[in-house]
């Protein structure tokens, strides 16, 4: 028989109990807050229309949704056909023939539909929070996954900018909580579209953000000449690299920002706006982790006000965290004008911070608490009986599964990181005792089996 090659597809992983219990870590500090702060839970199915998803992510967006090729068809058409559709999905077009079905590439957009379905039924502000996994075709490297899970809070029905203020404390109280020290960055998209309309007007917004947006990855000269190939004259690229350099405090980049663009109505709302929520939050204890940084552009064209992103401080990483406010999103689905703000943690790539930085604290790692021995058909019995006992106090325990040596019973525990075995052999049973044995200390005493209660809880 020829031997078979087994692999992942690429970008996706397995997860050991290990790594599943610090993801879990994760995952139930960020519910608990989000639960703290209001926040219900809300889960939507993995594959979406296609119509659904395309066309709300911006050119490079749309680029990276997993589409799913149709499982049959109810009216099967000729081969012709097929083939020629085929060659329209190779060309990056749409057709129904081939693909109708995409997988879910963000929990946004899947919950401005759920809202444009149910809006009558719901209870505004509609405060929702989402937790699991999303798909993108995107180039795999440390930190960027194909397969990654996303954790959501999202507000709609309200325009109120204490909901921005309320999602800033979110994000610096789940990261108080982990361990992870943090810097929640802050921009209007106000801001940018004043930069827009001083830079030629509202249609070059969607190219500059998309250009501000790689600055990071590719730097200040690859953004002026993707601005110049997106037909940005070099007086326009000048204004927007005078925007980008300003630096300094928040107030001393308000105040730089405010003479470039603060004449411009729009500008001037991003401006108060972001003065609001900074002041807003001295109130809270978290203020000093809120910088504001102009360069900050989310290349998602559904952003109208408020955005966020969070980066993780004393390690190379892009962003844990990002999102903000998206005033007429269900307005894609027929729902018009209900305003809505939300943020997004990126747990995949908190846990790779949390795993460099060694932040995970020692009792993750718990699983079972106590292994009974084996010994002997009575001896089983009788440890099987005082196993339910824990067990029934939530007291992780299990029974080793076949009557053998006990150096192996030893070392399984041990490769299983168990902390106490507890034994109980034919000169126990006679007694009414059973020997626990603590593997951490190396502890060892003889205990009444009536007193097992007593030694666990």
């Amino acid at each position: 028989m020829a031997k078979v090659t087994v692999s992942l597809p690429q970008g996706t992983r397995d997860f050991s109990a290990d790594v599943v219990r610090k993801r879990n870590y994760i995952f139930n500090t960020i519910r608990h807050v989000f639960e703290l702060y209001g926040f219900a839970p809300l889960e939507t199915p993995a594959m979406e229309n296609l119509d659904t998803l395309m066309g709300k992510y911006g050119e490079e967006g749309d680029k990276l949704i997993f589409k799913i090729l149709n499982n049959g068809l109810d009216n099967p058409v000729k081969q012709e056909q097929i083939r020629a559709d085929f060659e329209k999905v190779l060309e990056g077009k749409n057709t129904k023939t081939i693909t109708e079905r995409a997988l879910r590439y963000d929990l946004t957009i899947p919950f401005a539909r759920y809202v444009a379905m149910n809006y009558g039924q719901l209870t505004l502000p509609f405060k929702r929070y989402q937790i699991q996994p999303v798909w993108r075709a995107d180039r795999p490297q440390k930190g960027r996954y194909r397969e990654f899970y996303q954790c959501d809070a999202d507000v709609v029905g309200s325009t109120s900018l204490l909901n921005e203020v309320e999602l800033a404390n979110i994000y610096a109280t789940v990261f108080d909580k982990l361990g992870v020290e943090v810097e929640i960055r802050i921009n209007s998209r106000k801001i940018l579209a004043a930069l827009a309309e001083i830079c030629g007007g509202a249609d070059k917004l969607t190219d500059i953000t998309i250009a501000i947006d790689k600055l990071d990855k590719i730097g200040i000269e690859k953004v002026k000449e993707e601005l110049s190939q997106r037909g940005l004259s070099d007086i326009q690229i000048n204004t927007i690299e005078k925007y980008l350099s300003i630096t300094g405090t928040n107030e001393e980049k308000l105040t730089a920002v405010t003479g470039l663009i603060g004449n411009t109505e729009v500008g001037k709302a991003g401006i108060e706006e972001i003065e609001y929520v900074l002041n807003f939050s001295q109130l809270s204890t978290h203020h000093s982790k809120l910088s504001i940084d102009l360069t900050l552009a989310r290349g998602l064209n559904y952003y109208t006000g408020i955005i966020f992103e969070v980066k993780a401080n004393n390690v190379q990483m892009g962003s844990i965290g990002g999102g903000g406010r998206y005033d007429d999103l269900t307005g894609l689905f027929g729902v018009s004008n209900v305003p809505g703000v939300g943020v997004s943690f990126g747990v995949d790539r908190i846990y790779d911070v949390m795993e460099e930085l060694k932040l995970f604290p020692e009792t993750v790692h718990t699983g079972v608490k106590v292994l009974f021995f084996n010994l002997g058909e009575q001896e089983r019995k009788s440890a099987f009986a005082l196993m339910q006992q824990l067990r029934a106090k939530d007291i992780s325990c299990e029974l080793f599964h076949e009557a053998t040596k006990m150096d192996k019973q030893f070392k399984y525990a041990e490769k299983k990181q168990i902390p106490f075995v507890l034994i109980l052999g034919s000169k126990e049973l006679e007694d009414g005792t059973c020997v626990v044995k603590n593997l951490v200390s190396g502890e060892q005493k003889t205990i009444l089996q009536t007193d097992i209660l007593k030694e666990f809880i």
